[in-house]
């Protein structure tokens, strides 16, 4: 039997792109999580969809276009959380049968 290790790195996820539009999709998924917002009900959702959304999705937006990754068309935690795995996976580059990557969720 052949037995691997896997080591996956994982977030709660980050914007697929820089806009006000995919800021807030982002937004709405991660405020939406019970892990991050345990007491989310029908008052949350009001001030999540008519407060937050509308103003923090703009001004993200904004922030994420001075240091999104251009080069490879990601947010920096994405950058970050893919480098950290590559050089984890090169301090076990010994090891062929470790393998390790990242997930956002």
């Amino acid at each position: 039997m052949d037995n691997k290790t896997g080591i996956l790195l994982i977030n709660l996820g980050t914007p697929d792109g820089g806009s006000p539009n995919a800021v807030r999709r982002y937004l709405k998924e991660f405020l939406s999580d019970g892990r991050v917002i345990e007491k989310g009900g029908p008052l949350w959702r009001l001030i999540l969809n008519g407060i937050i959304l509308p103003r923090r999705s703009k001004e993200l937006s904004r922030a994420y276009s001075l240091f999104w990754n251009t080069e490879y068309d990601e947010s920096p935690l994405k950058t970050t959380t893919r480098v950290q795995a590559a050089n984890l996976a090169a301090r076990f580059a010994a090891g062929p049968r470790i393998f390790i990557d990242c997930a956002m969720r």
